[in-house]
Protein backbone atom coordinates (compact mmCIF):
# COMPACT_ATOMS: atom_id res chain seq x y z
CA UNK A 1 0.00 0.00 0.00
CA UNK A 2 2.84 2.70 0.98
CA UNK A 3 4.83 1.57 -2.27
CA UNK A 4 1.51 2.21 -4.25
CA UNK A 5 0.76 5.64 -2.61
CA UNK A 6 4.03 6.82 -3.46
CA UNK A 7 4.20 5.76 -6.83
CA UNK A 8 0.35 7.88 -7.27
CA UNK A 9 2.34 10.93 -5.71
CA UNK A 10 5.56 10.31 -8.31
CA UNK A 11 2.89 10.13 -11.19
CA UNK A 12 0.69 12.90 -10.46
CA UNK A 13 3.92 15.54 -9.41
CA UNK A 14 5.46 17.26 -12.06
CA UNK A 15 8.79 15.94 -13.14
CA UNK A 16 10.65 19.09 -12.02
CA UNK A 17 9.36 19.32 -8.87
CA UNK A 18 10.32 15.67 -7.81
CA UNK A 19 12.91 15.80 -4.88
CA UNK A 20 16.20 13.69 -4.95
CA UNK A 21 16.10 11.56 -1.76
CA UNK A 22 18.68 9.73 -2.46
CA UNK A 23 21.36 11.69 -0.33
CA UNK A 24 20.90 13.82 2.95
CA UNK A 25 19.89 17.74 2.48
CA UNK A 26 21.56 20.45 3.90
CA UNK A 27 20.00 23.29 5.28
CA UNK A 28 20.46 25.36 1.98
CA UNK A 29 19.29 23.02 0.24
CA UNK A 30 16.11 23.01 1.91
CA UNK A 31 15.83 26.38 1.94
CA UNK A 32 16.30 26.71 -2.10
CA UNK A 33 13.98 23.81 -2.49
CA UNK A 34 11.37 26.01 -0.30
CA UNK A 35 11.98 29.12 -2.52
CA UNK A 36 10.84 27.48 -5.47
CA UNK A 37 7.86 25.21 -4.48
CA UNK A 38 6.64 26.53 -1.10
CA UNK A 39 2.87 27.75 -1.99
CA UNK A 40 2.94 30.98 0.20
CA UNK A 41 6.46 31.69 -1.86
CA UNK A 42 4.66 30.66 -4.71
CA UNK A 43 1.56 32.76 -4.51
CA UNK A 44 3.67 35.95 -3.63
CA UNK A 45 5.23 35.52 -6.94
CA UNK A 46 2.01 35.68 -8.47
CA UNK A 47 1.59 38.88 -7.08
CA UNK A 48 5.02 40.55 -8.42
CA UNK A 49 3.90 38.84 -11.86
CA UNK A 50 0.14 40.83 -11.46
CA UNK A 51 1.86 44.18 -10.79
CA UNK A 52 4.43 44.05 -13.32
CA UNK A 53 1.83 44.02 -15.65
CA UNK A 54 -0.27 46.72 -13.52
CA UNK A 55 3.50 48.99 -13.94
CA UNK A 56 4.00 47.93 -17.82
CA UNK A 57 0.08 49.18 -17.97
CA UNK A 58 0.22 52.58 -16.35
CA UNK A 59 3.43 52.88 -18.42
CA UNK A 60 1.84 52.65 -21.66
CA UNK A 61 -1.05 55.23 -20.06
CA UNK A 62 0.94 58.59 -22.57
CA UNK A 63 0.47 56.40 -26.35
CA UNK A 64 -2.62 57.69 -28.23
CA UNK A 65 -5.41 55.34 -27.97
CA UNK A 66 -6.45 54.25 -31.67
CA UNK A 67 -9.88 52.55 -32.64
CA UNK A 68 -11.71 51.74 -36.13
CA UNK A 69 -15.17 50.85 -37.03
CA UNK A 70 -17.17 49.97 -39.62
CA UNK A 71 -20.91 50.47 -39.29
CA UNK A 72 -24.19 49.69 -41.63
CA UNK A 73 -27.39 51.79 -41.56
CA UNK A 74 -30.68 51.47 -42.98
CA UNK A 75 -32.98 53.74 -43.43
CA UNK A 76 -36.83 53.45 -44.56
CA UNK A 77 -39.01 56.62 -46.22
CA UNK A 78 -37.20 59.77 -46.38
CA UNK A 79 -33.42 59.54 -46.15
CA UNK A 80 -30.15 61.35 -46.93
CA UNK A 81 -29.12 60.10 -50.47
CA UNK A 82 -25.73 60.67 -51.47
CA UNK A 83 -25.72 63.63 -52.89
CA UNK A 84 -26.18 64.56 -48.92
CA UNK A 85 -29.99 65.27 -49.52
CA UNK A 86 -33.25 64.72 -48.75
CA UNK A 87 -35.24 61.75 -51.08
CA UNK A 88 -38.62 59.44 -50.51
CA UNK A 89 -37.43 56.05 -50.66
CA UNK A 90 -35.41 53.31 -48.51
CA UNK A 91 -31.58 53.39 -48.51
CA UNK A 92 -28.70 52.18 -47.05
CA UNK A 93 -25.18 53.24 -46.00
CA UNK A 94 -22.54 51.86 -44.90
CA UNK A 95 -19.26 53.61 -42.63
CA UNK A 96 -15.50 53.20 -42.24
CA UNK A 97 -13.70 55.24 -39.70
CA UNK A 98 -10.07 55.14 -37.78
CA UNK A 99 -9.95 57.44 -34.76
CA UNK A 100 -7.21 58.44 -32.10
CA UNK A 101 -7.04 59.94 -29.32
CA UNK A 102 -4.35 61.27 -27.06
CA UNK A 103 -4.40 62.58 -23.53
CA UNK A 104 -2.16 65.84 -22.75
CA UNK A 105 -2.70 67.16 -19.61
CA UNK A 106 -4.83 66.00 -16.81
CA UNK A 107 -3.43 67.53 -14.01
CA UNK A 108 -0.37 64.81 -13.80
CA UNK A 109 -2.50 62.34 -12.52
CA UNK A 110 -1.21 60.30 -15.50
CA UNK A 111 2.09 60.23 -14.60
CA UNK A 112 1.32 59.59 -10.55
CA UNK A 113 -0.33 56.84 -11.80
CA UNK A 114 2.82 55.22 -13.25
CA UNK A 115 4.94 56.32 -9.84
CA UNK A 116 1.81 54.75 -7.91
CA UNK A 117 2.42 51.22 -10.11
CA UNK A 118 5.91 51.20 -9.80
CA UNK A 119 5.76 51.57 -5.81
CA UNK A 120 3.07 48.85 -6.04
CA UNK A 121 5.96 46.62 -7.54
CA UNK A 122 8.35 47.21 -5.49
CA UNK A 123 6.25 46.81 -2.27
CA UNK A 124 4.97 43.42 -3.97
CA UNK A 125 8.53 42.61 -4.33
CA UNK A 126 9.32 43.41 -1.10
CA UNK A 127 5.90 41.32 -0.17
CA UNK A 128 7.91 38.29 -2.34
CA UNK A 129 11.07 38.69 -0.21
CA UNK A 130 9.60 38.73 3.43
CA UNK A 131 7.10 35.47 2.40
CA UNK A 132 11.05 33.79 1.14
CA UNK A 133 11.89 35.06 4.90
CA UNK A 134 8.99 33.45 6.60
CA UNK A 135 9.95 30.08 5.02
CA UNK A 136 13.10 29.95 5.23
CA UNK A 137 13.10 30.86 9.09
CA UNK A 138 10.61 28.08 9.53
CA UNK A 139 12.62 25.54 7.42
CA UNK A 140 15.48 26.45 9.61
CA UNK A 141 13.42 25.69 12.65
CA UNK A 142 12.27 22.28 11.47
CA UNK A 143 16.04 21.21 10.10
CA UNK A 144 17.26 22.08 13.94
CA UNK A 145 14.59 20.41 15.55
CA UNK A 146 15.30 17.39 13.37
CA UNK A 147 18.83 17.72 14.46
CA UNK A 148 17.61 17.45 18.09
CA UNK A 149 15.79 14.30 17.60
CA UNK A 150 18.84 12.69 15.89
CA UNK A 151 20.96 13.81 19.46
CA UNK A 152 18.03 12.80 21.67
CA UNK A 153 17.80 9.36 19.66
CA UNK A 154 21.95 9.25 20.02
CA UNK A 155 21.71 9.83 23.88
CA UNK A 156 19.38 6.99 24.07
CA UNK A 157 21.16 4.72 21.96
CA UNK A 158 23.99 5.24 24.39
CA UNK A 159 22.15 4.76 27.53
CA UNK A 160 20.10 1.30 25.91
CA UNK A 161 24.15 0.57 25.70
CA UNK A 162 24.64 0.89 29.26
CA UNK A 163 21.73 -1.03 30.46
CA UNK A 164 22.69 -3.90 28.28
CA UNK A 165 26.02 -4.08 29.53
CA UNK A 166 24.85 -4.01 32.60
CA UNK A 167 21.91 -6.61 32.01
CA UNK A 168 24.79 -8.83 31.30
CA UNK A 169 26.82 -7.98 34.09
CA UNK A 170 24.56 -8.76 36.60
CA UNK A 171 23.33 -11.82 34.41
CA UNK A 172 26.79 -12.98 35.53
CA UNK A 173 27.08 -12.15 38.53
CA UNK A 174 23.72 -13.49 39.04
CA UNK A 175 25.19 -17.06 37.68
CA UNK A 176 27.89 -17.12 40.13
CA UNK A 177 25.55 -15.91 43.32
CA UNK A 178 26.77 -12.23 43.65
CA UNK A 179 23.82 -10.62 42.42
CA UNK A 180 20.30 -11.27 43.37
CA UNK A 181 17.36 -11.91 40.90
CA UNK A 182 15.41 -8.84 41.78
CA UNK A 183 18.44 -7.03 40.93
CA UNK A 184 18.31 -8.70 37.64
CA UNK A 185 14.77 -8.16 37.06
CA UNK A 186 15.04 -4.65 37.79
CA UNK A 187 17.75 -3.78 35.55
CA UNK A 188 15.84 -5.73 32.33
CA UNK A 189 12.98 -3.77 33.56
CA UNK A 190 15.22 -0.68 33.05
CA UNK A 191 16.92 -1.77 29.94
CA UNK A 192 13.45 -2.53 28.33
CA UNK A 193 12.24 1.50 29.59
CA UNK A 194 15.43 2.79 27.82
CA UNK A 195 14.48 0.90 24.34
CA UNK A 196 10.69 2.46 24.94
CA UNK A 197 12.49 5.69 25.13
CA UNK A 198 14.92 4.76 22.15
CA UNK A 199 12.08 4.19 20.07
CA UNK A 200 10.39 7.30 20.80
CA UNK A 201 13.26 9.16 20.02
CA UNK A 202 13.17 7.31 16.60
CA UNK A 203 9.76 8.16 15.85
CA UNK A 204 10.05 11.31 17.20
CA UNK A 205 12.56 12.20 14.07
CA UNK A 206 10.14 10.28 11.55
CA UNK A 207 7.61 13.13 12.54
CA UNK A 208 9.83 15.92 12.33
CA UNK A 209 10.96 14.83 9.04
CA UNK A 210 7.75 14.74 7.88
CA UNK A 211 6.99 18.50 9.48
CA UNK A 212 9.75 19.16 7.61
CA UNK A 213 8.90 17.27 3.72
CA UNK A 214 5.45 18.65 4.41
CA UNK A 215 6.71 22.55 4.96
CA UNK A 216 9.04 21.74 1.79
CA UNK A 217 5.86 20.32 -0.10
CA UNK A 218 7.26 16.96 -0.71
CA UNK A 219 4.84 14.66 -2.74
CA UNK A 220 6.51 11.95 -0.90
CA UNK A 221 9.15 11.63 1.71
CA UNK A 222 10.03 8.28 2.55
CA UNK A 223 13.94 8.16 2.36
CA UNK A 224 14.28 11.92 3.25
CA UNK A 225 17.27 12.80 5.56
CA UNK A 226 19.24 16.21 6.29
CA UNK A 227 22.83 16.74 6.87
CA UNK A 228 24.07 16.84 10.45
CA UNK A 229 26.70 19.22 10.19
CA UNK A 230 29.05 19.66 12.92
CA UNK A 231 28.28 22.04 15.47
CA UNK A 232 30.81 24.19 16.58
CA UNK A 233 30.47 27.91 18.22
CA UNK A 234 32.63 30.58 18.03
CA UNK A 235 32.32 33.59 21.13
CA UNK A 236 30.11 36.02 19.07
CA UNK A 237 29.16 39.16 21.08
CA UNK A 238 25.60 40.26 20.46
CA UNK A 239 24.76 43.76 19.90
CA UNK A 240 22.15 45.67 21.61
CA UNK A 241 18.74 44.91 20.64
CA UNK A 242 18.60 48.89 19.54
CA UNK A 243 21.41 48.33 17.20
CA UNK A 244 20.23 45.04 15.83
CA UNK A 245 16.96 47.18 15.35
CA UNK A 246 18.78 50.15 13.74
CA UNK A 247 20.17 47.82 11.51
CA UNK A 248 17.40 45.72 10.22
CA UNK A 249 15.18 49.22 9.69
CA UNK A 250 16.95 49.43 6.35
CA UNK A 251 16.80 45.97 4.97
CA UNK A 252 13.76 43.98 6.49
CA UNK A 253 11.40 43.79 3.24
CA UNK A 254 8.61 44.13 5.79
CA UNK A 255 9.58 47.58 6.73
CA UNK A 256 10.56 47.88 3.62
CA UNK A 257 7.02 47.14 2.02
CA UNK A 258 5.21 49.55 4.16
CA UNK A 259 7.34 52.36 3.42
CA UNK A 260 6.88 52.06 -0.13
CA UNK A 261 2.76 51.65 0.40
CA UNK A 262 3.08 54.75 2.75
CA UNK A 263 4.47 56.47 -0.22
CA UNK A 264 1.74 55.26 -2.87
CA UNK A 265 -0.78 56.45 -0.40
CA UNK A 266 1.11 59.53 -0.70
CA UNK A 267 0.46 59.30 -4.48
CA UNK A 268 -3.04 58.48 -3.88
CA UNK A 269 -3.83 62.10 -2.64
CA UNK A 270 -1.94 63.74 -5.39
CA UNK A 271 -4.01 61.72 -8.23
CA UNK A 272 -7.17 62.70 -6.16
CA UNK A 273 -6.30 66.28 -6.07
CA UNK A 274 -5.86 65.63 -10.18
CA UNK A 275 -9.78 65.59 -10.19
CA UNK A 276 -9.78 69.64 -9.51
CA UNK A 277 -7.54 70.39 -12.64
CA UNK A 278 -8.68 70.81 -15.74
CA UNK A 279 -7.80 67.76 -18.32
CA UNK A 280 -7.02 68.93 -22.00
CA UNK A 281 -6.76 65.92 -25.00
CA UNK A 282 -5.90 65.78 -28.46
CA UNK A 283 -8.29 63.92 -31.11
CA UNK A 284 -8.36 62.99 -34.64
CA UNK A 285 -9.67 60.55 -37.07
CA UNK A 286 -10.55 59.18 -40.60
CA UNK A 287 -13.70 58.04 -42.18
CA UNK A 288 -15.55 57.43 -45.62
CA UNK A 289 -19.34 56.75 -46.39
CA UNK A 290 -20.78 54.44 -49.56
CA UNK A 291 -24.51 54.90 -49.58
CA UNK A 292 -26.51 51.86 -51.73
CA UNK A 293 -29.30 54.49 -52.63
CA UNK A 294 -29.79 57.36 -54.55
CA UNK A 295 -26.03 56.95 -55.42
CA UNK A 296 -25.33 58.39 -58.34
CA UNK A 297 -21.34 57.06 -57.95
CA UNK A 298 -19.59 53.74 -58.08
CA UNK A 299 -18.66 52.36 -54.59
CA UNK A 300 -14.87 53.23 -54.71
CA UNK A 301 -15.96 56.75 -56.36
CA UNK A 302 -18.30 57.41 -53.14
CA UNK A 303 -15.69 56.08 -50.43
CA UNK A 304 -13.09 58.56 -52.31
CA UNK A 305 -15.79 61.51 -52.54
CA UNK A 306 -17.26 60.97 -49.21
CA UNK A 307 -13.40 60.72 -47.60
CA UNK A 308 -13.00 63.42 -44.15
CA UNK A 309 -10.18 63.68 -42.04
CA UNK A 310 -10.57 66.06 -38.45
CA UNK A 311 -8.37 67.10 -35.83
CA UNK A 312 -9.77 68.06 -32.15
CA UNK A 313 -8.51 69.37 -29.26
CA UNK A 314 -10.78 69.53 -26.52
CA UNK A 315 -10.76 70.57 -22.60
CA UNK A 316 -12.45 69.43 -19.59
CA UNK A 317 -13.25 72.30 -16.91
CA UNK A 318 -14.61 70.69 -13.95
CA UNK A 319 -17.03 73.22 -12.39
CA UNK A 320 -18.94 71.17 -9.78
CA UNK A 321 -18.96 67.41 -9.48
CA UNK A 322 -20.76 66.83 -6.12
CA UNK A 323 -18.25 67.18 -4.10
CA UNK A 324 -17.03 63.68 -5.37
CA UNK A 325 -13.68 64.97 -5.97
CA UNK A 326 -13.10 66.76 -2.29
CA UNK A 327 -14.36 63.30 -0.63
CA UNK A 328 -12.56 61.21 -3.05
CA UNK A 329 -9.24 63.50 -1.28
CA UNK A 330 -10.20 62.96 2.02
CA UNK A 331 -10.89 59.59 1.65
CA UNK A 332 -7.17 59.41 0.38
CA UNK A 333 -5.40 61.30 3.01
CA UNK A 334 -7.31 58.63 5.50
CA UNK A 335 -5.70 56.01 3.75
CA UNK A 336 -2.29 57.53 4.05
CA UNK A 337 -3.02 58.03 8.19
CA UNK A 338 -3.80 54.15 7.87
CA UNK A 339 -0.81 53.46 5.73
CA UNK A 340 1.34 55.75 8.68
CA UNK A 341 -0.43 53.05 11.13
CA UNK A 342 0.37 50.07 9.37
CA UNK A 343 4.23 51.15 9.04
CA UNK A 344 4.24 51.95 12.80
CA UNK A 345 3.02 48.69 13.63
CA UNK A 346 4.90 47.21 11.71
CA UNK A 347 8.20 48.79 13.40
CA UNK A 348 7.05 47.61 16.72
CA UNK A 349 5.96 44.65 16.02
CA UNK A 350 9.90 44.22 14.08
CA UNK A 351 11.49 45.75 17.53
CA UNK A 352 9.46 43.08 19.53
CA UNK A 353 10.82 40.22 17.26
CA UNK A 354 14.14 41.64 17.94
CA UNK A 355 14.09 42.34 21.30
CA UNK A 356 12.64 37.90 21.85
CA UNK A 357 15.09 37.03 19.62
CA UNK A 358 17.83 38.99 21.25
CA UNK A 359 16.70 37.83 24.62
CA UNK A 360 16.20 34.12 23.80
CA UNK A 361 20.43 34.43 22.04
CA UNK A 362 21.60 35.77 25.46
CA UNK A 363 19.52 33.02 27.38
CA UNK A 364 20.21 30.52 25.46
CA UNK A 365 24.00 31.47 25.30
CA UNK A 366 23.91 31.20 29.34
CA UNK A 367 21.88 28.33 29.02
CA UNK A 368 24.62 26.15 26.70
CA UNK A 369 27.45 27.32 28.88
CA UNK A 370 25.76 25.82 31.95
CA UNK A 371 24.04 23.18 30.17
CA UNK A 372 28.20 22.04 29.38
CA UNK A 373 28.83 22.17 33.16
CA UNK A 374 26.26 20.40 34.48
CA UNK A 375 26.83 17.11 31.10
CA UNK A 376 30.35 17.11 32.58
CA UNK A 377 29.58 16.99 36.07
CA UNK A 378 27.07 14.11 35.30
CA UNK A 379 29.29 12.42 33.35
CA UNK A 380 31.92 12.78 36.05
CA UNK A 381 29.76 11.59 38.81
CA UNK A 382 28.61 8.79 36.84
CA UNK A 383 31.94 7.67 36.05
CA UNK A 384 32.48 7.35 40.07
CA UNK A 385 29.25 5.73 40.85
CA UNK A 386 30.32 3.28 37.86
CA UNK A 387 33.64 2.52 39.67
CA UNK A 388 31.57 2.22 43.15
CA UNK A 389 29.15 -0.01 42.06
CA UNK A 390 31.25 -2.62 40.17
CA UNK A 391 33.21 -2.80 43.36
CA UNK A 392 30.02 -3.35 45.37
CA UNK A 393 30.37 -0.02 47.21
CA UNK A 394 27.12 1.45 45.23
CA UNK A 395 23.88 -0.46 44.64
CA UNK A 396 21.97 -1.06 40.95
CA UNK A 397 19.41 2.02 42.42
CA UNK A 398 22.13 4.35 42.90
CA UNK A 399 23.41 3.44 39.34
CA UNK A 400 20.58 3.70 37.65
CA UNK A 401 19.43 7.06 39.15
CA UNK A 402 23.41 8.35 38.36
CA UNK A 403 22.67 7.34 34.71
CA UNK A 404 19.70 9.05 34.52
CA UNK A 405 21.09 12.12 35.65
CA UNK A 406 23.86 11.58 33.20
CA UNK A 407 21.01 11.24 30.59
CA UNK A 408 18.79 14.01 31.29
CA UNK A 409 22.26 16.03 31.46
CA UNK A 410 23.22 15.27 28.28
CA UNK A 411 19.58 15.69 26.55
CA UNK A 412 19.73 19.34 28.77
CA UNK A 413 23.04 19.77 26.99
CA UNK A 414 21.83 18.99 23.36
CA UNK A 415 18.62 20.72 23.59
CA UNK A 416 20.75 24.29 24.87
CA UNK A 417 23.47 23.56 21.92
CA UNK A 418 20.94 23.60 19.14
CA UNK A 419 18.79 26.20 20.58
CA UNK A 420 21.91 28.46 21.17
CA UNK A 421 22.93 27.77 17.51
CA UNK A 422 19.19 28.81 16.26
CA UNK A 423 19.02 31.52 18.22
CA UNK A 424 22.18 33.07 17.56
CA UNK A 425 21.63 32.40 14.29
CA UNK A 426 18.59 34.22 14.16
CA UNK A 427 19.78 37.23 15.97
CA UNK A 428 22.11 37.15 12.69
CA UNK A 429 19.41 36.87 10.05
CA UNK A 430 17.54 40.17 11.70
CA UNK A 431 21.49 42.06 10.85
CA UNK A 432 20.95 40.81 6.92
CA UNK A 433 23.20 37.63 7.70
CA UNK A 434 22.12 34.53 5.62
CA UNK A 435 20.14 31.86 7.69
CA UNK A 436 22.98 29.14 8.47
CA UNK A 437 23.71 26.49 11.31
Amino acid sequence: MKTLLIALAVLTAPTDSLPDLSHSWSLQECIDWAMDNNLTVAGSKLTVESRTIENNTARMAWLPAVSGSVGENFSFGRGIGGNNTYEKGNSSSTSFSVGASMNLFDGLATPRRMQLAKLNLEAATADLEKARDDVSVKVAQAYVQILYNYEIRDVAARQVSIDSLQVERLQGLFETGRASAAEVSQQKATLAQSRVTFIQASNNIRSSLLDLAQLLEFPYWEGFSVVRPKVTFSSLVIPHPDEIYAEALDIRPAIRAEKLRLEGARKQIQIAKAAFYPSLSLGGGLGTNYYTSFATQGFWDQLQSNFNKYVSLSMNIPIFTRFNTRNQVRSAKVQYRSQELNLLRAQHALYKEIQQAWNSAVASQAKHAASLDAAAAAEDAFTLTKAKYENGKATITEFNESLARLVKAQSDSVQATYECLYQTALVEFYRGRPLTL
